[in-house]
């Protein structure tokens, strides 16, 4: 493959599937070497050769699926605090690109010119890092369940869709959960419908986007099934109010998670069960490329 200090990730297959010919077209005029993924965490070993060859500035187009591959290949490499990460998005929901202020697969190569950088904060989850959200409980059996074929023809109203199916058959966690920031702790113990540990994402207040820059997590625990569509709104990673009946707020550099069995987790849409999960907020960690709408304390 061809290396160079640019080098460009692209998942053909993300999202709809028709930009990856558009994209290494304009990538290699920009100078970039183009390297393609071709199945299920292929970006982890690319991503992980890249940082071996120490390329500099590394562009990953695809879903939050794909950047987290690459986000985990560089993290096994060391390689974080080394690379500018551009990201040029092309999957379904595009949450990483929404937070950075970065429209589509069009600005986001064309941001890799003259994009500002700013160093955000990098999410660890039993070792393994995130930059989205990592979520327990019903959100992250729905959030994964929504079949290829859904998600193409509903785009994310598949999620909401599955949530709903999911939310008929979801019978909660028993969890107990220790949040610190700096030398505050607090504690809470009790049956949840889902954990929502967001890192570009919070869930409660408006907006939805949390600040990446701060060293902390915006946590929520969904203690019970309040009143109206919270299961659809947590689906959807859409806004729990601060004020909501059952809802539980933290914020925290370090989350510890125990439950009674093995609880299903989603860190940015990849799964892995555990009974125990420690978090850590690792603040200014990595260095990305932002649009000219990125708020760094929204």
């Amino acid at each position: 493959m061809q290396v160079g200090t640019r080098t460009l990730i692209v998942n053909p297959v993300s999202g709809t599937g028709t930009h990856a010919e558009w994209v290494r077209r304009k990538a290699r005029a920009k100078g970039f070497a183009v390297w393609e993924t071709e199945g299920a965490e292929h970006g982890v070993e690319l991503a992980r050769e890249a940082a071996r060859d120490g390329v500099g500035e590394l562009a990953v187009c695809g879903g939050d699926g794909t950047i987290n591959e690459v986000l985990r290949g560089l993290a096994a490499e060391e390689h974080l605090g080394e690379v500018t990460l551009d990201v040029v998005p092309a999957g379904t929901a595009n949450l990483l690109a929404g937070t950075l202020g970065i429209r589509d697969t069009r600005h986001g190569l064309d941001l890799t010119d003259d994009g500002e950088v700013r160093s955000v904060d990098v999410g660890v989850a039993g070792g393994e890092p995130f930059l989205v959200s990592c979520i327990a409980g019903l959100p992250a059996d729905a959030s994964t369940a929504a079949s290829g074929d859904l998600k193409e023809r509903l785009g994310t109203l598949a999620f909401v869709v599955t949530g709903v199916q999911e939310a008929l058959e979801f019978d909660g966690l028993h969890l107990e959960l220790e949040a610190r920031a700096g030398a505050e702790t607090e504690h809470w113990e009790g049956d949840a419908m889902c954990v929502l540990v967001g890192n570009a994402r919070k869930f409660v207040e408006e907006g939805g986007q949390a600040d990446m820059e701060d060293g902390l997590f915006d946590v929520a625990v969904v203690e019970r099934m309040p009143a109206g569509n919270l299961a659809i709104e947590a689906v959807t990673h859409r806004i729990l109010g601060r004020g909501t009946e059952g809802v539980a707020h933290f914020r925290a550099d370090e989350v510890d998670i125990v439950s009674d069995g093995p609880v299903r987790f989603s860190r940015d849409g990849e799964l892995s069960e555990h009974e125990s999960l420690h978090l850590d907020c690792r603040r200014q960690t990595l260095d990305v490329r932002v649009g000219p709408t990125y708020e760094p304390s929204p």
